[in-house]
């Protein structure tokens, strides 16, 4: 009886792996460390040769410049909420969406779906002074909303959502839920819902990271430095003529725990979607 060749050729030794992976998780992870290292140093020592890749001793002096020079903790607790908020919403309705051009079949469906994808091919800088003058006319500036309801339901994550559902959600799951007298909202919350987890993780990584990092909009639509968001905050705090680079580089670097927070928690339901439907044959 002969041995099983692999499939892909000569087999990796697991210790050579393993150390291949820590390498270029390391290398990945230095950028990260590497910012919260300058973060703790005093902001003339920043720039200094040979880098600093020990962390210093100007941490407490960089957090009190960062607290007197710009409202930095509100606007942190501004952006997160709006982050929060529009992500959620985008899970909710870009999945309701995307669970109606993918498993019903309605009148000009397919022109509605290629208009909504068509809509990606148009820069978004090219109606904010249209967008702008709307927003005024609603009293919304100054308010979350301006930069909270235009991405409840983007293209993008309709798209997603209806090619994953397309693909990942069996239409014989519906007949059952129908049959034991589910209805269409029924359906959503308790079968579209759970089975699309992994597609909604991908889109809400992708969702708050955008929102977290969005300067135009905010700039526009939140003038009043205390209400604004965090990245505009870090813009006013680098444009001073004293401007303290050990600040800015803490300010930077508390900015990225919550990015890394989210990504894990949804990349732990991607992974966990992606094996849920593995069998041992």
């Amino acid at each position: 009886m002969t041995a099983r060749r692999p499939m892909f050729g000569t087999t990796v030794p697991r210790g050579a792996a393993m150390i291949a992976l820590t390498a270029v998780a390391l290398l990945f992870a230095f950028p990260f460390y590497y910012i919260f290292v300058l973060g703790t140093w005093p902001g003339e020592r920043v720039l200094e040769l040979p880098p600093h890749l020990v962390f210093g001793n100007g941490l407490s002096a960089n957090l009190e410049v960062l607290l007197e020079r710009v409202p930095y903790f509100s606007s942190f607790l501004n952006s997160l909420g709006i982050a929060l908020t529009q992500t959620v919403l985008s899970l909710f309705f870009c999945t309701m969406a995307g669970f109606a051009f993918a498993k019903y079949r309605f009148r000009f469906r397919k022109q509605l779906l290629g208009f909504v994808i068509a809509t990606l091919a148009v820069p978004g800088f090219l109606n904010i002074v249209p967008f702008y003058k709307m927003m005024v006319a609603f009293g919304w500036i100054n308010t979350w909303l301006p930069l909270v309801v235009p991405g409840m339901a983007g293209a993008f994550g309709i798209f997603l959502m209806t090619q994953f559902l397309a693909h990942g959600l069996p239409d014989e799951l519906l007949d059952a839920g129908a049959i034991d007298g589910l209805g269409e909202f029924g359906l959503l919350i308790r079968v579209v819902f759970p089975l699309a987890r992994p597609g909604m993780a991908i889109l809400g990584i992708i969702t708050f990271i955008g929102s977290w990092n969005s300067f135009t909009s905010a700039l526009v639509f939140l003038p009043d430095l205390s209400k604004t968001t965090l990245p505009v905050v870090l813009a006013a705090l680098n444009s001073r003529v004293d401007n303290n680079l050990g600040a800015l580089m803490l300010g930077t670097a508390l900015s990225l725990l919550p990015m890394m927070a989210i990504f894990l928690v949804f990349s732990r339901q991607i992974i966990s979607g992606l094996t849920a439907g593995a069998v041992k044959g």
